[in-house]
């Protein structure tokens, strides 16, 4: 099988588990389309063979790119154990507007912090990354007066084809998928199911410094209401800096980001 059909027939499988999620919600739900857009800016500092700095904003935009509908600012530090193992820790701000046919009367702020264990496999032409990620989050809803606790867990697989050679170098295009499942516990969850995003793009690495990637990312999301299920529909543009201190660093060409 080919790198560019083993890379299809992954994205395939990624797709099944959303796919089928969205053609069996719960009776009695009410479905809710978005038409959004989100920017994305993240930086990620190689300092040494151990550890690696991120940064990461995201603007993202409703009713095609007119409206706010979410700000999210995210840190967060990374320590390779191995070629192919990273444990990293981080802490974020995100801020919620009012959006869609069962907005929010108000804005609702979040702050929080998380940890995650990423695997990544970079010896085949079809690159693979397995991104486990714990959060702690406060998040303070439009009717409350204090912040409210709660526990959420992600999974998510990606994966990315250099398209002109076997690993990604500069002046090379890539496709690139994801399919990552959020779900939420502890007492404070509202409701178990989440979000699923899937995401398909095409990028290109302009320089050893920067990557530029456009991209289609379809989100089924579960609101509070437990009986409204957003279908957003998204354009996702992102500018991806990738600093290495390192003599004779390649691209790092596993990064995914949120």
């Amino acid at each position: 099988m080919t790198p560019l059909l083993r890379f299809f027939t992954c994205a395939l499988l990624l797709t099944a588990p959303a796919v089928a999620l969205a053609q069996q919600l719960p009776d009695g739900s009410v479905a809710e389309r978005n038409d959004n857009l989100w920017l994305v800016g993240a930086a990620q500092a190689r300092l040494t063979d151990k550890w690696n700095g991120y940064a990461e904003v995201q603007l993202r935009r409703t009713d095609q790119g007119r409206k706010p509908q979410q700000t999210v600012l995210r840190v967060a530090a990374n320590y390779h154990v191995g070629s192919c193992l990273q444990l990293g820790a981080g802490a974020l701000y995100q801020k919620v507007y009012p959006y869609g046919r069962f907005a929010l009367p108000e804005s609702a702020p979040e702050h929080g912090f998380y940890q995650q264990v990423q695997f990544q496999d970079l010896t085949g032409r079809v690159q693979l990354l397995h991104r486990y990620r714990l959060e702690q989050r406060w998040i303070r809803w439009p009717e409350a007066q204090r912040f409210t606790y709660q526990n959420r867990t992600r999974y998510q697989l990606a994966l990315l084809l250099p398209l002109l050679g076997a690993k990604l170098t500069t002046g090379m295009p890539y496709l690139i998928a994801s399919d990552e499942i959020l779900v939420n516990f502890g007492r404070n969850a509202p409701n178990k199911f989440d979000q699923n995003r899937l995401y398909a793009g095409l990028g290109y690495t302009a320089s050893k410094l920067v990557r530029l990637e456009a991209g289609y990312l379809n989100q089924l999301l579960q609101q509070r209401d437990q009986r409204v299920f957003e279908h957003n529909h998204t354009l996702q543009l992102s500018v991806l800096f990738n600093v290495d201190l390192r003599r004779d660093a390649l691209p790092d060409a596993a990064s995914v980001v949120d």
